[in-house]
């Protein structure tokens, strides 16, 4: 029986639902230190000094670290701008000035408490389109401005479009931060084996958080090693160092076992956040739907740091028009630091924003033009060969339509027949869809790799193998799918299959677990690197082969037209969602959602049905319930009592996952990534069904029960102001 597509069940989750498996803080050992860090609190300000002899004077304390202390004071994804405490500005409330060393984390509690930093308050820019404005206070004065992007892309004439146009729509749309809150907080041990380095944590790529702590301790990368533990999710959460550092540098300075385990609230405050965007939009279309022309301005909050935030942003670019083929195109991103939280990786990395807008516009495009929204959407979306925004062809396997004719197909037979509204009743329903693309892999000329190595144990044939690849399995069932993939090409049974994956020292490099890459990349890499082996066992010249995989070349998007090659894979999603909306309260529930995927070959049905399903319960918080408030760059909901996540009780007790198996011409036994596809259209699904609902228009997210009430009142003004006219 080929083990491609079976639900062969996850080997550790037994362990994760006894309390067996062992996460970060699980291994702090009676000898270690313990760190506490002490947060700025201030928006933006200049350090004046820091005194710690009271805190170092309490007995049990080891030591109080400043800046002075960090051998190289910089760290940062792509652009080092970040300090691990910082020397002589603060520039969000999380920053980290002090760590405290001390015997017990009681004691190292107590005594960053003691620690007076003495402030100096700058002036603040907490609006990203402040910080647009040429007088706006400088995040980062070295760098002479707040913008760390601005990403133009132009195709064909799109004011010519305009004019040919015979109807033109605009709309402005807002989205918020949204907390990533794995269940798992930050926790870091950190201790020498040897000469030695060893970091044992939980993060998205181990190679890469090895160069960063390296660099950050003065160490040889050959003397730093990265472990994970057990990772209690991560969306993007771990892409950036956080407690890693500080335990590297407290190990580093006092040559002790060290621990740090951040609390809820730390952890909320100390991490970045998914950005804030603001998307104006003008749509023109001729009146049998044929969208002609889109133009959009996108700012975006990058907060106090650059993490990720130029990519993000020209995702979100690229993404302006949705998975639409639109002659004309015209789109200015920008992205701005601000004194507020950072904001990076999470799950969708920008086109969650992009589709918000997007998705609502050709809805309200339709309903305009009074076109069925899936008639509009039917002759728009791209097709194999058609040309994106950046003047590229797509890359093969363009299955948008058939997501979409499924996603209809399903709604029909799974979704009750409309009826009318009970007049006794406040509850209405609606009905909406969308559509979403998002690429697969890294983007825009960054080179994209994965390394696996598989060793081959036996004598006249194989018995064994061992997988050595550095994927990081943050709850995703990586490290399941690459075994299958491995036993399938040595035609072993899985349970001859072992896997070593979290230990830097150990396996090769496999990129971050982030894109929705690992599957198609590291399953390649793994796919290779075994059939490889397999054919030198058979020959007697070697028991182990060690691949590379490299897929298609991207290239950057140039400056002046954003034309350029920026993927070498996509993946299509299709999403129909019921509401029910009390139009006396504004409370919004979802009872259905079909979200239908095509992922190439399914090679754990079961985990890709699982992946679907948590998706959509993150997405219905970023839709409806999650609303995280910055305000004058304090956060304002640091707990779980305030920033409301969905619980069971908020979610449908019907979700219908649909999964399609076109094949992808790369991945492997046509595989490709599909873990953040349902969060992309989800949020202008609901809003489509809201409108379905009650004939009001949702812009901002999250569409909480006021935002809901309020458009439906404003809706219900705008009728009655017209009929009264009417009348006159």
């Amino acid at each position: 029986m080929t083990l491609i597509g079976a639900s062969v069940a996850r080997p550790d989750a037994r362990d994760k639902v006894t309390g067996a498996a062992r996460y970060p803080a699980d291994l702090v050992r009676p000898e270690m230190a313990h760190l506490k860090a002490v947060f700025a609190g201030r928006t933006h300000a200049r350090i004046v000094g820091i005194d710690a002899a009271r805190a170092s004077a309490l007995p049990g304390v080891l030591g109080v670290l400043t800046a002075a202390d960090v051998p190289y004071n910089r760290y940062g994804l792509i652009d080092s701008d970040q300090e691990v405490l910082c020397s002589d500005r603060v520039r969000y409330a999380g920053d980290r000035v002090a760590l405290v060393v001390a015997e017990t984390a009681v004691i190292a509690a107590r005594a960053a408490a003691l620690v007076d930093v003495t402030f100096e308050d700058l002036p603040a820019v907490t609006s990203a389109l402040d910080a647009l404005l040429p007088d706006a206070p400088l995040v980062h004065p070295e760098r002479g401005s707040n913008v760390l992007l601005h990403q133009v892309i132009r195709k064909g004439d799109v004011e010519r479009g305009f004019a040919d146009a015979d109807i033109v729509l605009e709309g402005t749309f807002t989205t918020s931060w949204q907390e990533h809150a794995y269940l798992q907080p930050d926790a870091a041990l950190a201790y020498f084996e040897g000469p030695a380095l060893v970091i044992e944590t939980a993060g998205q790529w181990l190679h890469e958080d090895r160069r960063q702590l390296a660099a950050i301790v003065g160490l040889p990368e050959d003397r730093v090693i990265v472990r994970y533990a057990k990772i209690g999710g991560a969306f993007g959460g771990r892409e950036d160092l956080s407690v890693q550092t500080l335990a590297a540098i407290a190990t580093w300075k006092f040559r002790r076992p060290t621990a740090i385990v951040w609390n809820r609230e730390e952890a909320i405050i100390g991490h970045h956040k998914r950005h804030p965007f603001h998307i104006t939009a003008r749509w023109g279309a001729k009146r049998d739907g044929t969208i002609v022309a889109v133009q959009t301005r996108t700012v975006a909050d990058g907060g106090a740091y650059a993490s990720t935030s130029i990519e993000v942003l020209k995702c979100a670019a690229i993404f302006a028009q949705g998975p639409y083929r639109v002659p004309n195109v015209a789109t200015d991103a920008y992205v701005t630091y601000t004194n507020n939280v950072p904001s990076g990786a999470f799950r969708g990395f920008g086109t969650p924003q992009a589709h918000w807008a997007a998705e609502s516009m050709i809805t309200r495009t339709a309903h305009a033009l009074e076109i069925d929204p899936l008639d509009i959407r039917r002759k728009n979306l791209y097709r194999e060969g058609d040309t994106e925004a950046t003047r590229s062809v797509l890359p093969r396997g363009v299955s948008a339509l058939a997501v979409l004719e499924r996603c209809a197909a399903e709604v029909h037979t799974r979704f009750e027949p409309r009826t009318r509204p009970n007049p006794g009743s406040n509850k209405r329903r609606g009905i909406g869809i969308a559509c979403g693309i998002k690429n697969v892999g890294y983007s825009f000329g960054f080179p994209d790799q994965s390394t696996a190595t598989v060793e081959l144990i036996g004598t006249s044939s194989i018995e064994r193998a061992v997988v050595r690849i550095g994927v990081a399995d943050v709850g995703q069932g990586v490290a399941l799918i690459v075994r299958q993939i491995a036993a399938e090409v040595l035609d072993l049974p899985l349970r001859s299959v072992a896997i070593v994956h979290e230990d830097s020292a150990q396996a090769p490099n496999a990129g971050s677990a982030s894109a929705s890459r690992l599957t198609y990349m590291a399953g390649r890499a793994v796919h290779d690197a075994a059939a490889a082996a397999r054919a030198a066992f058979a020959a007697g010249t070697a028991t182990s082969a060690t691949v590379q995989f490299r897929p298609k070349p991207t290239t950057p998007l140039d400056p002046n037209t954003g034309e350029g090659d920026p993927n070498y894979c996509y993946g299509y999603v299709a999403q129909g969602v019921e509401v029910e909306v009390d139009v006396s309260t504004g409370l919004t529930r979802v009872l259905r959602i079909i979200s239908v995927h095509d992922v190439g070959r399914a090679i754990n049905r079961q985990q890709i049905e699982g992946q679907i399903e948590g998706c959509l319960a993150q997405a219905v918080g970023y839709a409806l319930t999650e609303n995280f408030i910055v305000r004058d760059g304090k956060m304002l909901t640091p707990h779980f009592s305030t920033y409301l996540l969905p619980t069971t009780l908020d979610m449908p007790t019907e979700i219908y996952p649909v999964i399609l198996e076109l094949s992808d011409p790369a991945g492997p036994f046509g595989a490709r990534g599909m873990a953040e596809m349902p969060l992309v259209p989800f949020a202008p699904a609901v809003a489509a069904a809201i409108y379905d609902a009650t004939g009001a228009w949702l812009s901002d997210l999250p569409m909480t029960p006021e935002r809901i009430l309020d458009a439906i009142e404003r809706t219900r003004g705008a009728v009655t102001a017209a009929a009264a006219a009417v009348v006159r």
